[in-house]
This record gives structure tokens, C-alpha cells and sequence, in this order.
């Protein structure tokens, strides 16, 4: 079972840069996917980029370009370079882990969730 751990979330200004962290552990299938994610309250959860079996990224159109997703060669860190940030990425982010994933923007492919960090952006 794997746990999951983000970091680096705060609050930037418009144009900015952060840069997530996630920190895996535990036991992780050979077919899995690893992941991105945010969420605005009242919205459904929003895939933004993701690994599959160590293909990829592929991203979301929404952050393509701005957004580069990275993983450490021990596979135990995953990161989410955010730049150009802008007020409507504001949002609660999350890492996930899923296994023998179809759809790896779609959450529901994922079973092992992160219990996020907040990214605010102003304007």
C-alpha cells in the first residue's frame, strides 16, 4: 500500500513559480500510474499531469506548457513545477498513485491519494 506525502504549496503572486513535491513510499505495482491533481471546493477534481508505467508526462491543455511534471531516479519523489501561475490556479493540489491506470488524467483511476497542499495565487 503506498503513502503519499505533498510539499511546497504557499502563496505566490501572479506569474510566479512553485514547485510541489511529493514523497512515495510503500509498496507500489509494476503497472501503476502516478499523478497530479487539484481541486477548487464545489468542483470536481481536475487532472492536470501524469506518468504512466514511467511513460510520459502527458498533461492537461489547461497547464500545458506552464506546468512540468518530474520524478526523482529512485521513483520515491515526484515533483510539479508550476510556472506563469495564474489566479485560477488556485486550488487544493494532490499526488495519487493508481494501478493498471486507462485514463491517467481521470482521477478515478487512482487509489492512493496525498492529503494536499494549498497553492493560492493572487493577482
Amino acid at each position: 500500500q503506498a503513502q503519499l506525502a505533498e510539499s511546497g504549496g504557499g502563496s505566490v503572486q501572479t506569474g510566479e513559480s512553485l514547485r510541489l513535491s511529493c514523497a512515495v513510499s510503500g509498496y507500489i505495482y509494476s503497472n501503476h500510474c502516478m499523478g497530479w491533481f487539484r481541486q477548487v471546493p464545489g468542483k470536481e477534481r481536475e487532472g492536470l499531469a501524469a506518468i504512466n508505467n514511467d511513460e510520459g508526462p502527458i498533461y492537461a491543455d489547461s497547464v500545458k506548457g506552464r506546468f512540468t511534471m518530474s520524478q526523482d531516479m529512485d521513483r520515491n519523489t515526484l515533483h510539479l513545477q508550476m510556472d506563469s501561475l495564474k489566479p485560477e490556479d488556485t486550488a487544493m493540489y494532490y499526488c495519487a498513485v493508481g494501478t493498471f491506470c486507462g485514463e491517467v488524467l481521470n482521477w478515478e483511476e487512482y487509489t492512493f491519494w496525498g492529503q494536499g497542499t494549498q497553492v493560492t495565487v493572487s493577482s
